[in-house]
């Protein structure tokens, strides 16, 4: 009798234990998802800045419509990226397209504000001084949720792989999660600017 009690405590610990461990994936996907959720929101922020910009930018550059075009082209790509990747946070090939989506918008956004230079009028407009500081203050804030996110990945991602949670993790199916890695691409890329005499 006393070694069938022993082997019920044994069995009880057991299963709590694989409980405990089972919860704690759960947990960490359910963080990494909340995560993503904020940067979504940041996101949305931004491509709804964008077409504003854009009307502004059409009023001062109307000669320059394949930029203007470039860069509604973009915005639409990163939506369409931003919502795949919504439907599914952490999916390796969602972050990927997310992260190119966003980062070549960035780039024909870039285009748009150095041309912007060449026209000072547009350079004084209240409206898009308004606009520039609020897609800059946006932008900041994506880059601070896109570290809570790939913080909240990282954490997950190795409670899953440590053993002996890889095990339970296996069994029940928890995926690892992709980083979000916007931006990260353009940096290794930057150079100084050549100054010559």
């Amino acid at each position: 009798m006393l070694s069938f009690l022993i082997f019920l405590a044994i069995v009880a610990v057991l299963v709590f234990w694989i409980i405990g461990i089972y919860n704690g994936l759960v947990s960490g996907r359910n963080a990494y998802k909340n995560a993503f959720a904020q940067i979504d929101v940041q996101l949305n922020r931004r491509h709804d800045l964008v077409p504003n910009l854009v009307e502004i930018a059409k009023k001062y550059m109307a000669h320059e419509r394949e930029t203007l075009e470039a860069v509604i082209a973009a915005r639409s790509g990163a939506v369409d990226a931003q919502k795949a990747a919504a439907a599914n946070p952490g999916d390796a090939a969602s972050m990927q397209k997310l992260a190119g989506a966003e980062n070549a918008l960035s780039q024909t956004l870039g285009r748009l504000f150095a041309l912007s230079e060449g026209y000072p009028d547009l350079k004084a407009n209240q409206t898009m001084m308004q606009l520039s500081e609020e897609l800059t203050t946006t932008e900041n804030k994506v880059a601070f949720a896109r570290q809570a996110y790939n913080d909240q990945v990282m954490g997950y991602n190795n409670r899953r792989e440590m053993f002996p949670n890889s095990i339970i993790a296996g069994m029940f199916n928890f995926l690892p999660a992709a980083l979000l890695e916007i931006g990260m691409d353009e940096a290794h890329k930057r150079e100084a600017p050549k100054v010559q005499f």
